[in-house]
């Protein structure tokens, strides 16, 4: 297999959890394309096509994966006339689209860094690469508690939990997911604070049991934010579709007569997340 069929499949797999790494593996897998023989500009055209399909398909609930892939194709198809024009292309459009997620990813990062208190509290849920970027951009000159939910069943909040531990200013407590009504009302919570796979049209997509945290934290009072590249914010063109993971993530041991339901992502409505906090702005979905 190359390294398209490979990528597909580790997509596939969700062997990598940040999006925005998908998006760039994604990306960067195309350049496969350029190093390959081709005897028109029309074959060419149609593998890049045929390929960024397959690559977008791997996982359709990636929106920056949808996006980046897009833009590479609507920059190359149609706007050549010679096959070694459309490879110079191919090769820019790559470059373009990963400098403008890697840089995205770092903007939202340092921006929300500058939102953090000192002493602050802070809940989240997940593992939020970018999140975990802003708050080893904020101390050691604050100190954060933070609390963790461990984002089961894939167990992706206790990453963030030892990689937190690892920061010093960064005091950090794990909790089962169930937990997140229980630490808003007898901890003292400044903010709850999450990452994001996307925004469309301002429903946030993000990994399961954020939406019970979301409406935890408001039945509380504590608001909400979330944080992540521009790149996963979209108006329009890109319809989510949630994946849908092995029952054996769940129990090992097979259950007659029981059906296991085991979605990646939920929906979270605008009007319970309070800022959207990326490089470029910050604003509130609902306005």
């Amino acid at each position: 297999m190359g390294r398209i069929d490979d990528t597909v499949e580790e997509i596939r797999r969700m062997e990598t959890h940040s999006s925005s790494v998908v998006a760039v593996k994604a990306a960067r897998a195309l350049r496969e394309l350029v190093e390959r023989e081709f005897t028109s500009l029309d074959e060419y055209e149609s593998a890049l096509e045929r390929n960024s399909g397959a690559l977008r398909r791997a996982n359709p609930s990636h929106a920056s994966l949808f996006t980046t892939q897009r833009e590479v194709v609507d920059a190359v198809v149609g706007q050549s006339d010679d096959l070694a024009e459309a490879r110079r292309l191919t090769e820019a459009a790559v470059e373009r689209v990963v400098d403008r997620v890697d840089n995205g990813k770092r903007r939202a990062a340092a921006s929300a860094a500058e939102t953090f208190d000192d002493g602050e509290v802070v809940l989240t849920h997940d593992y939020s690469s970018t999140l975990l970027a802003a708050m080893e951009r904020a101390v050691p000159e604050r100190e954060l508690t933070v609390y963790v939910t461990e984002a089961r069943p894939r167990y992706l909040g206790r990453k963030l939990a030892r990689r937190l531990a690892e920061t010093a200013g960064v005091e950090v407590h794990l909790g089962v997911d169930g937990a997140s009504g229980y630490l808003l009302e007898q901890t003292d919570i400044d903010r709850a604070m999450v990452g994001m796979d996307c925004i469309v049209r301002g429903t946030l997509y993000n990994r399961v049991g954020t939406f019970p945290l979301a409406a935890a934290a408001a039945e509380a009072g504590v608001p909400l934010d979330v944080v992540g590249s521009s790149a996963k914010v979209i108006e329009e063109g890109f319809v989510f579709e949630n994946e849908f993971r092995p029952p054996a993530e769940v129990s090992l041991e097979p259950l007659e007569e029981v059906v296991v339901e085991n979605p990646a992502y939920d929906a979270t409505p605008a009007h319970l997340v309070d800022t959207v906090i990326t490089g470029e702005q910050r604003f509130s979905p609902s306005d």
